[in-house]
């Protein structure tokens, strides 16, 4: 702080702010000197060549739980052809075997219990589903 007489002999006090500047200077050069540099640009998924042996198939997998009764397990399907629940993970693996794509939807009825949609979701993934989409109906 620095003291000067004015020219009616009343003192003015004021705040000398070049050393609090040339601080403020110093340490915004620390900073960005101590920083690291960002050298991770953006995630993308780079579009890969299909394998020899895997066909394309536009055709959609759709898991369909259908609601059979009170303390049943839901009737199994996928794309209209029936399956037990013990070999829907033998037959996801049989399909994504020949697929490029490894999509799935899971759709059930409303009366099906959540519990067994996630494991619906909880095998597909296993039978090597990269994605899982959950339907709804249609209103």
């Amino acid at each position: 702080m620095s003291m000067m007489v004015g020219a009616r002999g009343t003192r003015s006090c004021e705040i000398n702010v070049t050393p609090l500047i040339d601080v403020l200077l110093v340490l915004l050069i620390i900073f960005m000197v101590i920083l690291p540099e960002h050298k991770m640009g953006e995630q993308t998924q780079i579009p890969q060549p299909a394998p020899d042996n895997v066909t394309l198939n536009p055709e959609l997998i759709i898991i369909q739980l259908k609601d059979v009764g009170e303390s049943k397990p839901p009737e199994l399907r996928i794309n209209q052809e029936t399956v037990t629940w013990d070999g829907l993970e033998a037959r996801l693996k049989e399909v994504y075997k020949r697929r490029e794509d490894r999509v799935a939807f899971v759709k059930g009825d409303p009366d099906v219990e959540f519990e067994y949609v996630a494991l619906a979701v909880d095998i597909t993934h296993h039978a090597g589903a990269d994605r899982i989409g959950l339907m709804g109906k249609k209103d």
